[in-house]
């Protein structure tokens, strides 16, 4: 269980616009409960008082009494002796069919099927293993030839880097952990995007982190110049940002942005760069989706080059990934950065882990050299899939806007309402899941977007929408039943 709690504040703050036609302990309940599946709220979590919820509410305390009763009765809040109202999920939540299931299509998670040349890669890898096995397997930093591997592909996009500039992670999520553990201490700031990926900022909470914002905005359906000023980031509050809060790291996704799909301009990069270098913040570029273009006009380049550009030089921390190019069951991810940084990070290393997995080290070895046969087949799988969803949006919901999208995995769709939430809890009953626009925000904004994966089949997208429909009938009127079990969005 966890020792969280939520003030009444905070769950004020969480809750945003939830009166609705219903009675208001009817809609108190049902959006505690939305928050709880939507991962907003924490399992384990100790929920206010009923007085102190009821005041601030402005509510009398029978109708927040009746609120929690609901919750208790339906599964979602345990009441424990000392400890109030605490968040669970029902007991039978086991019994809910598997996401990918024929009765459930999980679209929670942007990512592509594995690239063909896997099952070849694999085994030539088994056959390379027996090589490896007179040694303890423990690998803290990489295959030599691994992180060769890697710094040749910065090197072909135009980024020098030796091998000793690249540590090897357990995929892209252990890298944004370490990079926080190396680099912040408890009451840091770090700047991050809104939205952003949201297993980023669970990260940097947990390594004691404060949180300072700065807003991207898709960019606008249509053609889309790199040198444009509308990239979707403000340049002038990313200054004024850094130079206001003085983050010590500024966690950025400067390439087909999740979830927006936008990309920085080199214009931006450098003043991001130049601002982070006057106040001695280091700027993590996360570039796990920067290789997925599907046909975005002219080049760019990995950040750290802009640096030079830039009036001084940040130090830049790269992320890489297997995952989101190659499969995401090849759990592979690097951190590029200059020598020293990688030395702190190898130093913070064993305290999460004493290795990385050799076969799947080996598997990417011989995948990375086939990174442009692998990303045209990308390409052709990403277009498919943003045509699919452009031409479902524009029959099923012709109110809905979709931005510009140029490459990435996903669609951050405008769906005109604030009820992102209930749409998602909704759709669960008609066999979808699907992360709510506030997954990827703080503090409940972005009810008025929907990510949606370009990453499924025809069939699949087909599906996804016929779901949404029948979900988008209730959503803004009703709430969503209660039903038998619940399936968090774990990954996004």
């Amino acid at each position: 269980m966890s020792d969280a709690h939520l003030t009444a504040r905070s769950l004020e703050t969480l809750l945003g616009s939830w009166r609705g036609a219903a009675p208001s302990y009817q809609s108190l309940a049902d959006r505690v409960r939305l928050l709880v599946l939507d991962g907003r709220i924490p399992i384990g979590t100790r929920l206010p008082a009923e007085r102190e919820l009821a005041a601030r509410l402005e509510l009398s305390r029978t109708t927040v009494t009746a609120a929690y009763r609901q919750l208790r009765d339906a599964g979602f809040v345990d009441s424990v002796r000392g400890s109030g109202s605490v968040t669970r999920l029902p007991g039978p939540a086991l019994a809910l069919p598997a996401a990918g299931s024929e009765g459930m299509l999980d679209f929670t998670k942007a990512a592509l099927p594995a690239a063909a040349s896997l099952p070849a890669a694999a085994r030539a890898a088994a056959e390379e293993l027996p090589h490896f096995l007179p040694d303890s397997g423990y690998d803290p930093v990489g295959l030599p030839h691994l992180r060769e591997a890697i710094a040749e592909r910065y090197r072909e996009r135009g980024l020098p880097t030796d091998p000793e500039q690249v540590l090897v992670t357990v995929g892209a999520q252990q890298a944004i952990a370490l990079i926080a553990r190396a680099f912040l201490t408890r009451g840091d700031r770090a700047l991050v995007e809104m939205p952003t990926y949201p297993h980023a900022t669970e990260a940097l909470r947990l390594s004691g982190a404060r949180l300072v914002p700065v807003t991207v905005t898709p960019p606008e359906d249509g053609p889309h110049v790199i040198g444009a000023e509308d990239d979707g980031w403000d340049a002038d509050a990313i200054e004024q940002t850094i130079r206001r809060a003085n983050p010590a790291l500024a966690y950025v996704i400067p390439d087909f942005h999740n979830p927006t799909g936008a990309s920085m301009s080199p214009a931006t990069r450098e003043r991001l760069l130049a601002a982070a270098a006057a106040h001695g913040t280091i700027v993590v570029g996360d570039e796990t989706t920067a290789e997925l273009d599907i046909d975005r006009p002219g080049s760019l380049l990995p950040l750290p080059a802009y640096a030079e550009r830039s009036a001084g030089a940040a130090p830049v921390i790269l992320i890489g990934s297997a995952s989101k190019s190659l499969w995401g069951g090849l759990r592979i991810g690097w951190i590029r950065a200059d020598r020293p940084l990688v030395q702190r990070m190898i130093a913070a290393k064993p305290a999460t882990d004493l290795g990385t997995p050799m076969l799947e080290q080996l598997v990417v070895a011989r995948m990375l050299p086939q990174t442009a046969g692998i990303l045209e087949e990308r390409r052709v799988q990403l277009r498919e899939g943003r045509e699919n969803v452009r031409r479902l949006v524009a029959q099923t919901f012709p109110e809905w806007t979709v931005p510009s999208l140029h490459g990435g995995l996903a669609a951050w769709i405008g769906i005109g309402a604030p009820v992102s939430s209930a749409l998602a809890l909704a759709a669960r009953n008609h066999g979808l899941l699907i992360a709510a626009g506030p997954r990827f925000g703080l503090d409940g904004a972005f009810e008025r977007f929907l990510r949606i994966p370009i990453t499924y089949s025809t069939e699949e997208t087909e599906r996804a929408f016929v779901a949404l429909a029948r979900a988008w009938a209730t959503a803004a009127t009703e709430p969503a039943p209660y039903f038998e079990a619940g399936a968090l969005p774990n990954v996004v």
